[in-house]
């Protein structure tokens, strides 16, 4: 997939039908297609329901979609297992416990993030040079994470779990980095802390971003692109100039709108 074919990412004619032939069928998408370019960092917003979580589920493999393709770099990889996928995607989810191992240390889970796809070994336990190479890449963080690599995750705050759980999402060479709610369980100053850093590492790395949150000022302030969804369809797509000249205050009419209409 490293070719010159780059690793622009394309959904296409996705159908995905939810408990299909029962009374609570629900068709969610219905042809939907969206392509992201190499490099590109897409926020995306949407009532729920919208599709939102279930698009990025369908990019990662964790579920199967009813017909069309995923495309990354041209291959299709719509058959692929969602753990051969995993290996070229780094995800941070909304809650803070699922991107790393509570019960085990700082430095055991960016020894386990480090090692993403190859086989290993944990007894063989973490040489000195690694542990100076992971408190490097904490200290940025300016979150005081590199003194405290013998503490379990478990007893860190939610910001700076997500502060490590961003960095181990990165830490080997991925086509895309998955961002699902991942600031919605902070307060509001830890949030603005983790998407300025979340902005430091696309810049550094160039990875291809998505980025799905509930905070439209985010989605405004942050990445390139905008994308809001609504029952399975994208209804607003705005990227580069256009989007530089948005106002959250356009977004959040457009999204109240359909909310009535919708009668939520």
């Amino acid at each position: 997939m490293r070719g010159n074919e780059g690793h622009m990412l394309e959904l296409k004619g996705i159908w995905k039908n939810y408990n299909p032939g029962s009374v609570n069928e629900l068709c969610l998408f219905r042809d939907f297609g969206l392509t992201v370019q190499d490099g590109e960092f897409v926020a995306v917003v949407g009532s729920n329901g919208s599709g939102k979580t279930s698009m990025l589920n369908i990019i990662c493999g964790s579920i199967e979609v009813d017909r069309g393709q995923i495309l990354v770099g041209g291959t299709d990889i719509v058959r692929q297992k969602d753990f051969l996928r995993q290996r070229r995607i780094g995800r941070v989810y909304q809650d803070p416990s699922r991107g790393t191992c509570p019960g085990m240390t700082i430095l055991e889970n960016m020894s386990i993030a480090d090692n993403k796809g190859k086989p290993y070994n944990l007894g063989r336990g973490v040489n000195k040079a690694k542990a100076e190479h992971y408190r490097e890449l904490l200290r940025p963080l300016n979150l005081n994470l590199e003194e405290k690599m013998d503490f379990k995750v478990g007893s860190l705050s939610g910001g700076q779990r997500q502060a490590l759980a961003l960095l181990m999402a990165t830490m080997t060479p991925i086509d895309f980095l998955i961002l699902d709610e991942h600031t919605a369980a902070l307060d509001p100053k830890t949030a603005e802390t983790i998407m300025e850093l979340t902005d430091r590492v696309v810049r550094e790395k160039k990875v291809t971003t998505i980025m799905v949150t509930h905070n439209l000022r985010h989605a405004v302030e942050y990445g390139n692109r905008l994308v809001m969804m609504h029952e399975g369809k994208v209804i607003l797509d705005k990227a580069g100039e256009e989007k530089a000249r948005l106002k959250t205050e356009e977004i959040m009419g457009i999204f109240n709108r359909i909310s009535v209409e919708c009668g939520n």
